[in-house]
């Protein structure tokens, strides 16, 4: 009797992996999906992690990848930029930053937390896609990019989430820049 609850729960938490999506490459271009990134960015850079850059780059063959520049501790000045392919994780370099004497690093570098998080970008391709849709009727349009953009002059109120589309069959990119609480920047083509 033992055996066969064991034997059921290793199914069930194999049906459970599988139907949640499993690793970031597929992950849906919307909020849930983005959260299970962060989920899986906080699992492998840890909560406190500063970042300079962070991307979801989507291509059909491959599914998302992910390009982040990280720092675990950004009062060493040094950072390490890694890449997520086909859900494998690769450090591609070392990198040190310099910064204005009487400042701190981590005036430059931002958190995933309340303020700016994957689920929020999640959101905003959502929206992006229902406002191209509407407006350029272009049905089923596809990630081409979404990504983080902070200033390298640590200020905060020019971050924003900026998010490019493509028609499904390729083409025109359609770029939208929001603001951190979601409001349109800019939509451009």
């Amino acid at each position: 009797m033992k055996k066969i609850k064991i034997t059921l729960y290793a199914c069930i938490t194999a049906l459970m992996m599988i139907s949640c999506g499993g690793g970031s490459s597929k992950q849906e271009a919307n909020a849930e999906g983005f959260s299970v990134i962060e989920n899986q960015l906080k699992d492998k850079f840890g909560n406190d992690a500063y970042y300079t850059k962070l991307s979801i780059i989507y291509n059909e063959t491959l599914g998302n990848s992910i390009t982040v520049t990280v720092a675990e501790n950004p009062e060493s000045l040094q950072m390490e930029e890694w890449l997520q392919s086909q859900d494998n994780w690769q450090q591609t370099s070392d990198v040190t930053i310099e910064i204005p004497e009487g400042t701190k690093a981590t005036d430059f570098m931002f958190q995933l937390n309340e303020k700016i998080n994957l689920k929020k970008l999640g959101e905003l391709v959502e929206k992006s896609k229902a406002q191209l849709t509407k407006e350029k009727n272009i049905e089923d349009p596809k990630l081409h990019i979404a990504f983080i953009s902070f200033p390298d002059n640590g200020d905060i109120s020019k971050a924003n989430y900026a998010v490019n589309l493509e028609p499904k069959n390729g083409g025109t990119t359609f770029r939208f820049s929001y603001t951190l609480d979601g409001e349109l920047i800019d939509f451009k083509y």
